[in-house]
């Protein structure tokens, strides 16, 4: 054997015959051995939501118009359009590098695909809006619905941080911009002062949101809120008649002053509170806790009830007897005669707090008739009485019969 591998000869036809085999045993290129190795022969795809990227100016221009995905229809060999579908490591995009201010026609490119694939998107082309890009610094406003305020409570002049703010577009977008506004979400009703983030939003005068770049995009909006109060009196007002026989001789409150919560126009308009007192119902000294009656607006009272101390006063009745009738106011040349009554008195009949009734007699009142103006004859003339204060009395007679003379003497 050795000498065989030695003879050259035996090496040559050996290499020969490895030749052939390897020639039937690995496919070559050929059209009849390809198509055996690809299942299935050639497939179509449509790979759907492929970003879309664009290549221009991008410090100095702003493109519009670009779909950010499109569907593409990929075709070939089943292995390749599977590969393509599966990793999707290509990729489509429009070359506006070149690109004029106006509006143009761009045509959609695909690269990183098989040479053995083709690809197809409709449509084809589109055409892009091309702009000049510009920046401009807007002051931002603070927005807030007062209704998420609580009642009582007022909100002051907002804050914005920053308050102002970088807006980057297309320049006849920038243009149209009317409103840069920062708006507070609403949420709990608010009674203190708050302090939260905001989405600056962009606005043109029809309140449409535009497409800008704004930076920062968040601001820091601050709103002060004061609890809206005012102290005033509270008035003690009397419901109903005393009973009979009782004087309402004082009534006091523990409190005076109460604090008041509302809106600032209703505080401006409210001078007091009051609490109402029914007198009807009172026969003694008592004290009473009551409630404290706010006016329309008026959201919150500070104290909501007091007490009220009420004395009274029990009337008695008396008969004051003989109160001798008094002439006034007779010219001197006149003379008057009481005819009735004959004895020339009044009783009266007195009524009210029995400590200063009991003490009174015919001493402290002054009865008379008065005369002013009055001739010769019969008259007819009133009864008038002064009295001590705190109390009430009735005459048992209202008028007198008088005889006017003139005096000879």
């Amino acid at each position: 054997m050795d000498k065989l591998m030695d003879n050259p000869w035996f090496i040559k036809i050996m290499a020969i015959l490895l030749a052939v085999l390897l020639y039937y045993v690995v496919p070559n290129t050929g059209s009849k051995t390809n198509e055996i190795n690809v299942p299935g022969g050639n497939t179509t795809e449509i790979l759907a939501d492929i970003p879309v990227k664009a290549y221009y100016d991008t410090e100095n221009l702003v493109v519009s118009g670009i779909p950010d995905t499109v569907d593409v229809t990929i075709e070939g060999p089943m292995p390749h359009v599977q590969s393509a579908k599966a990793l999707k490591n290509f990729e489509v995009f429009v070359d506006i590098t070149n690109a004029k201010i106006g509006n143009q026609k761009v045509k959609f490119e695909v690269s990183g695909l098989s040479d053995k694939l083709k690809a197809t998107i409709k449509p084809s082309t589109i055409t892009v809006a091309i702009q000049e890009k510009v920046t401009t610094e807007f002051t931002v406003e603070a927005e807030f619905d007062n209704d998420l305020i609580k009642d009582g409570y007022s909100a002051g002049q907002p804050t914005v941080k920053p308050n102002k703010v970088k807006i980057t577009g297309a320049k006849d977008v920038v243009d149209r911009i009317t409103y840069v506004k920062a708006a507070l979400e609403g949420g709990d009703l608010l009674d203190s002062t708050v302090t939260k983030e905001a989405q600056v939003q962009v606005l043109d005068k029809e309140l449409n949101k535009l497409n800008v770049v704004v930076e920062p995009e968040t601001v820091q909006v601050t709103i002060p809120i004061k609890s809206n109060t005012k102290t005033v009196p509270i008035n003690i007002i009397e419901k109903g008649t005393p009973q009979e026989g009782i004087t309402i001789e004082s009534m006091k409150l523990d409190v005076e002053e109460a604090v008041i919560s509302g809106a600032e126009d209703v505080l401006k308009e409210t001078d007091s509170v009051r609490v109402e007192v029914d007198v009807s119902k009172i026969s003694e000294n008592t004290t009473q806790t009551l409630p404290v009656i706010i006016s329309n607006g008026v959201t919150k009272v500070t104290p909501e009830t007091v007490k009220v101390t009420v004395v009274v006063k029990s009337e008695v009745e008396k008969t004051v007897s003989g109160v001798p009738i008094k002439i006034r106011n007779l010219p001197e040349q006149y003379e008057a005669v009481i005819n009735e009554p004959a004895n020339r008195a009044v009783n009266l009949l007195v009524f009210g707090p029995g400590t200063e009734v009991t003490a009174l007699g015919p001493n402290n009142f002054d009865i008379f008739i008065d005369l002013n103006g009055l001739t010769e004859g019969e008259h007819n003339v009133n009864i008038q009485v002064n009295g001590p204060p705190n109390v009430k009395w009735a005459p048992d007679k209202s008028s007198v019969k008088i005889t006017i003379t003139r005096d000879n003497a």
